[in-house]
């Protein structure tokens, strides 16, 4: 799939005419970003939406005291931005870029437009934000209900369903997330985090790889993340 086609799969093209997908496209500004560079930062003022073509992008809070939480990590064909869009305001979230990255933004004014002519879009990209909204419910009960071990689990298992790459020992999953940042996306301290990886390596069931992790049980992490 080519990096035109890996956008156009995001929901904002999904009820389009081929011609129509292309002309948008056409019509979108290409931002390229380098590991670390800020798209956005929490409270700016949100007029566009992204959908990104290559690398991977987080997504998170700071609090007061400069502490981090990363809400998701997404990387080709998903989108991102939308909801200032349907409720204009200060963003709620800052981006940056974990990897080198490739996203499209189109403003406020041509998405209305499109809108306007595809009524359809709209339902996609209401289904997208209600399976945001839904990650976010599921990511909070989590905070409450799972301990850590569990949560590593579970951010291991939904980190592979974007990046994994299928090898002979299982899935290898290139997250790019340092060990702060994984912990970040996890919710608690980068040691508890490590104590956790070191004990699922431990018992076979990933290997770690720096930035990397193949993941060699998936039926014990994912019971592990029940």
């Amino acid at each position: 799939m080519d990096n035109d086609d890996v956008v156009l799969s995001a929901p904002l093209f999904a009820t389009m005419e081929e011609a129509e997908t292309r002309g948008l496209l056409a019509s979108m500004s290409k931002v390229e970003l380098a590991r670390g560079d800020v798209l956005f930062t929490e409270g700016q003022p949100g007029d566009r939406l992204y959908v990104i073509s290559e690398g991977k992008i987080k997504l998170g809070r700071s609090s007061s005291d400069g502490r981090e939480n990363l809400i998701a990590v997404l990387g080709p064909g998903e989108m991102f931005g939308e909801l200032s869009l349907f409720d204009p305001g200060p963003r709620s979230l800052g981006a940056s870029a974990v990897s080198d990255s490739v996203v499209y933004e189109l403003g406020h004014d041509a998405l209305l437009r499109v809108l306007e002519e595809n009524p359809g879009v709209a339902k996609h990209l209401l289904t997208a934000l209600a399976r945001r909204l839904r990650r976010t419910n599921e990511a909070l009960a989590d905070l409450v209900f799972s301990d850590v071990p569990g949560r590593v689990a579970k951010a291991l298992l939904d980190l592979s369903t974007r990046f994994g790459e299928q090898v002979d020992e299982g899935i290898r999953v290139a997250h790019d997330l340092t060990q702060e940042e994984l912990a970040q996306l996890v919710g608690a301290s980068r040691e508890t985090v490590n104590k956790a990886l070191a004990d699922f390596a431990g018992r076979g069931w990933v290997r770690r790889e720096g930035r990397a992790v193949v993941l060699l049980d998936l039926d014990r992490l994912e019971r592990r993340a029940r």
